[in-house]
């Protein structure tokens, strides 16, 4: 229980911190399915990311930054409720069960279908100590009704149950039910005029929030849908980068990157009115993604291994980006490796807020990081994905890093990959023969961490079994 412990240290260090000044307005940006190196600042130059820019020139700029999982809806969980998705046994999409292949060795592991009721969000935090609280996009926490309504089974597992006083396009859908322009086809979001385009009209909204909540503490929950399919966007942005590619530049799918910019301006949008209503100074503002990028022809990640839904760096990397005034040095660079599940301390501990010993936390506060006075203090951070993505490919198993290294334990053998990250970002280079003392002690730890967050585990399918008996 030592980060119970740690946690309650910082957080009760800081209580009085929003008695003296009024808390700042958390501004948290998320954009779907973006990868590592898909904005212009952290590589990709051929598209225009201006205002992702300016945020990595005016604050902390992360590149060892990495998703709670591999894959949407638990990634979500971790980040909204600040504990593993294999403690909340929310592990992948909602729901999986037809994602996997024919005649399995495993079936996969029992799992949540959408965010508990019960959960404490670090909305309902924030909430509770004088926050307004607003939610615009993609959720993806709840469960779907097997019908045509895109109405979610649930309603107590929506935003404006879980902590938002508004829910602006949230379902259980991974993406825009309706597509990307008006009508959209979202119970939870009124249709705008024929044709409008859904990420300016969820800038719109949250913008609108913002004027009308500026005299107090707010959270902006910019939770876009982009760049998730399906790959479509403005013409104006396809031709855009169609013309660029056709000149040359290395632009990948033009689409795509019409996709890119349009989050870009969102972020744009929101920066401008913080601007508008003098709260810059006061307004912390963070720029990620909710895992690894998607690929199938629309972007790549090397020389990272693998893309969303698999355990490879490819999978799990994502950009983050930080702007704090008065806290984060501007343009500074940091190395530290954190996790989704540290936004919900961070948040925290910049709002001033305690939290008590009956709230469970498995990451710890990134404010030493951003403030320049301290580093991580845990020593390993974990992954566990025991579902089939959706292209029922992967393979079932979790992960431990630990300093340079990372650890793959495979669910269906048992077997092991062990990895030197810093020398073989690609994965190339299996060490685990080599090292098999080391593998067996990253094993042990990571088997032990399964068990301490009551982690589910897959099953082993008596028909394949059977299979193999009757060959």
């Amino acid at each position: 229980m030592k980060w119970i412990v740690a946690a309650l240290a910082v957080f009760i260090g800081c209580a009085g911190y929003a008695s003296d000044i009024r808390q700042p307005n958390i501004v948290m940006v998320m954009v779907d399915d973006l990868g590592l190196y898909d904005l212009n600042c952290y590589g990709y130059k051929a598209v225009d990311t201006p205002n992702a820019n300016k945020l990595a020139e005016e604050g902390m700029f992360f590149s060892n930054a990495y998703a709670g999982s591999t894959v949407c809806t638990p990634s979500r969980a971790a980040v909204i409720s600040g504990q593993a998705p294999a403690r909340l046994h929310l592990t992948n999409h909602i729901s999986n069960q037809h994602f996997a292949p024919e005649n399995p060795i495993l079936l996969n592991a029992p799992e949540v279908t959408a965010l508990p009721p019960e959960t404490v969000t670090f909305a309902e935090k924030l909430r509770d100590n004088g926050y307004s609280c607003g939610f615009f996009g993609k959720w993806h926490l709840s469960r779907q009704k097997p019908d045509a309504s895109n109405r979610v089974v649930d309603e107590r597992t929506q935003p404006d149950n879980q902590g938002f006083e508004n829910n602006v396009g949230g379902n259980g859908n991974g993406g825009p039910p309706g597509g990307w322009f008006s009508p959209y086809k979202n119970p939870y979001l009124p249709n705008g005029p024929e044709g409008e385009y859904l990420p300016e009209r969820l800038a719109n909204e949250a913008v609108a929030y913002m004027e009308a909540n500026k005299d107090k503490p707010f959270l902006i929950a910019m939770w876009n849908y982009t760049v998730h399919s399906p790959i479509e966007t403005t013409q104006e942005l396809t031709d855009k980068y169609k013309a660029r590619k056709q000149a040359g530049a290395k632009v990948g799918n033009p689409v795509y990157a019409g996709m890119v910019e349009a989050a870009d301006n969102v972020l744009g949008r929101l920066l401008q009115k913080i601007d508008e209503l003098g709260l810059r100074d006061n307004t912390l503002v963070m720029l990620t993604s909710d895992n690894g990028g998607f690929n199938y022809g629309v972007t790549d990640h090397p020389p990272l291994r693998g893309t969303k839904s698999w355990l490879f760096e490819g999978g799990l990397r994502i950009p983050l980006i930080v702007r704090w005034p008065g806290k984060v040095k501007p343009g500074s660079v940091s190395e530290e490796r954190v996790t989704h599940l540290d936004f919900f301390p961070t948040f925290m501990e910049a709002a001033g807020i305690a939290v008590g010993p009956d709230q469970i936390l498995d990451g710890e506060s990134m404010v030493p990081v951003l403030a320049g006075t301290g580093g991580m203090q845990r020593d390993a951070v974990y992954f566990h994905y025991p579902n089939y993505a959706w292209h029922a490919k992967n393979r079932l198993g979790g992960a431990i890093i630990q300093g340079d290294f990372k650890l793959l334990n495979w669910y269906d053998d048992d077997s092991v990959e062990l990895y030197n990250l810093k020398n073989d970002p690609s994965e190339k280079q299996d060490l685990a023969a080599r090292n098999p003392e080391l593998a067996e002690r990253l094993k042990r730890k990571f088997k032990k961490w399964l068990k301490d967050v009551d982690a589910n585990m897959p099953v082993e399918n008596p028909e394949h079994r059977d299979a193999g008996e009757r060959s």
